[in-house]
């Protein structure tokens, strides 16, 4: 290979596994990344490869002899072919097709499915705007949905032997529609988002392909058919037959009836399996009877499937409703949470079903949120660690890193955050060298981004002693409680007890997720328990050796120890407020300002975390326990 591949690379994403790639990008593109839509594709397109520096050339020729092309990893822990259907995929900041945690998941799951080499193909949707981009006027959110050209993607339009789009049907009450796909390459893995944005179709159904989480529950509807029947024809017509359909959230079971139309209403459940994530009843989604029978009967009936074949195993009982969840939960043969405490939470939500949900635990793709400098320190001391990810026993190795090593990767990390932070918002705000606080996520009320300014002169007093915290995130367009604590945050570092040392970050995408949880001190995390899932934002930092400051809600019940971090119980929001005080004052500020004890615990931290909670584990236990299950 040549530096004259690297547009190929470009397409190819396996490059966001890499560390050094987001680095380089950005680094090519100077000024211009957040203007070129933080796009490589776009970047190289103006771009003189033959003129690149020495050292930019060096890390070009670097990352294409990694490269793998595409090329399949062998002996994969199964043989089985699987098609993972979601909503949504984050993949990476340039490409804007995800929401939040459930399509960072997604796409950490296609990534390691590559690394491990499995026969895996996935489905989701196209968004011609994706979710929506955030500024903020004053303490206001300000939504934009800015144009996304898949020509200028990372994608290729999917053809036909002929060298045509390759076109299917799908079913909208007594018509059809055309939809179309376009191939996204992560590595050997295949995503494919259907489009329904095509001159010969209604305006109201080019609208499916506009935004994520967009317009109303009719339209979501018709997504999800979309993503259910469009997606099973898509992949009839590349002549892909999968062995396991995993539906990933409630968001895909119209591939249920598609299949049960298909293949029987046996085989369907025994090649269905599905994962959920939301554990209260309310996140679950729900249309009408009418909504469903009118959008999906004809094409049914004509394939000899009535509505008494299938509206039961579909009716929320209690709503007199069409719940996604229970259809799914009822016609598959494997249902899992992400989380311990998930799973038990969903199991007694589902009870009515005689559903057993098990756990799986959510994790992150190791390297794609890991600073290139955390990864050079482990190649420095700890030499093969990419093939050793799952191996607890070899990260114990982690503890004995040079303390001043340790150090010196948390400054590293820290004032990069800080020089970002400036640059976007003022060169007056935050310190390079105090206890940074970091919290970003949804701007769901239960995430009580709020808790930290319970008592605000105790805050104060904190900050006081070296502390400051950035908070980054979105509220939903359409949740007027979230936008209302979103902009209270913004109102709170206006305060004059506040300002210069508790920031918000607008913006909220990968790249600052990226830049959030590894130059983050401490991960901040305080939901209601048993409301977060799983979480996977503190994973991302606690493989960079930061420690989490958590509920102990989600993922954190298994992997807190004493020592990897700090815990709050989570009772009440005025109990667990007064714990988060107490431990910023007398554990997490004083092990701060003793430098030995802040990097044996960042040793510590990634020897516990790194082994259990990164997605080739998960992937390993998606394929021992659900997708192959063996005696």
């Amino acid at each position: 290979m040549t530096i004259q591949d690297l547009p190929r690379l470009a397409h190819d994403l396996w490059w966001t596994t890499e560390p050094e790639a987001h680095a380089f990008w950005v680094d090519l593109a100077g000024e211009q990344w957040r203007t070129l839509g933080q796009n490589p594709v776009v970047l190289l397109q103006d771009t003189d490869l033959s003129s690149l520096s020495p050292e930019l050339m060096a890390r070009a020729t670097a990352l294409l002899k990694r490269w793998p092309q595409g090329e399949r990893r062998e002996n994969p822990p199964t043989h089985k072919r699987i098609a993972y259907f979601c909503m949504e995929f984050g993949l990476h900041e340039g490409l804007p097709i995800y929401s939040g945690g459930l399509g960072m998941l997604a796409g950490d799951h296609l990534r390691s499915a590559n690394d491990l080499g499995l026969d895996m193909v996935a489905v989701g949707l196209l968004y011609r705007q994706g979710y929506f981009t955030q500024t903020i006027d004053g303490t206001a959110q300000v939504v934009h949905y800015p144009a996304v050209d898949p020509h200028t993607q990372p994608m290729r339009l999917v053809r036909d032997g002929t060298g045509a789009p390759l076109q299917i049907e799908v079913p909208n009450g007594d018509t059809t529609y055309i939809a179309q796909a376009w191939a996204v390459q992560v590595g050997s893995v295949r995503l494919f988002l259907l489009d329904t944005d095509i001159p010969d179709n209604p305006p109201e159904i080019r609208a499916l392909s506009q935004q994520l989480y967009g317009g109303d529950n009719q339209l979501r509807l018709l997504q999800e058919v979309l993503l259910g029947f469009g997606g099973k024809a898509l992949l009839d017509a590349m002549e892909v037959h999968p062995d396991v359909f995993h539906m990933n959230e409630g968001h895909a079971a119209f591939l249920v009836l598609a299949l049960a139309a298909s293949i029987g209403w046996e085989a369907t459940k025994k090649a269905c399996v599905f994962t959920t994530h939301t554990p209260v009843p309310a996140g679950h989604d729900r249309f009408e009877f009418d909504d469903v029978i009118a959008a999906l009967n004809p094409h049914l009936t004509t394939r000899g499937l009535h509505t008494e074949d299938w509206l039961p195993t579909a009716t929320d009982a209690e709503r007199q409703q069409i719940c996604m969840s229970t259809l799914a939960i009822n016609n598959s043969r494997s249902i899992n949470g992400v989380s311990r405490l998930h799973a038990e939470v969903s199991t007694q939500m589902f009870a009515h079903l005689n559903a057993q949900v098990h756990p799986i635990t959510n994790g992150v793709h190791p390297t794609a949120w890991m600073a290139p400098e955390t990864a050079t320190l482990l190649d420095k001391h700890l030499p093969g660690w990419r093939g050793k990810l799952c191996k607890p026993d070899f990260w114990t190795q982690s503890t004995a890193i040079p303390s001043t090593e340790w150090w010196q990767l948390r400054r590293q990390l820290r004032e990069r955050l800080v020089r970002h932070v400036r640059a976007a918002l003022g060169q007056n705000l935050l310190k390079p060298d105090h206890l940074t606080l970091c919290f970003a996520r949804r701007f769901a009320t239960y995430k009580r981004a709020g808790l930290m300014f319970t008592e605000p002169d105790r805050l104060a007093a904190i900050l006081d002693k070296g502390a400051q915290i950035v908070f980054a995130g979105k509220a939903h367009p359409k949740d007027t409680e979230g936008q209302a604590v979103l902009a209270k945050i913004i109102t709170w570092t206006q305060d004059p007890r506040f300002a210069g040392r508790v920031v918000f970050v607008p913006g909220y995408d990968p790249g600052w997720g990226r830049l959030l949880t590894q130059g983050a001190d401490v991960w901040l995390n305080t939901p209601r328990r048993p409301r977060e899932a799983s979480g996977t934002s503190g994973q991302k930092a606690a493989l960079n050796g930061n420690p989490n400051l958590s509920v102990l809600d989600g993922w954190w019940p298994e992997a807190f120890d004493g020592h990897n971090g700090w815990a709050i119980e989570g009772t009440s929001d005025d109990a667990d407020a007064d714990a988060l005080y107490r431990l910023l004052e007398d554990e997490v500020l004083p092990s701060f300002a003793d430098i030995p004890a802040w990097t044996k615990r960042m040793g510590h931290t990634m020897a516990t975390c790194m082994p259990h909670f990164n997605t080739e584990r998960m992937v390993r236990d998606y394929c021992r326990a659900v997708y192959d299950p063996r005696p």
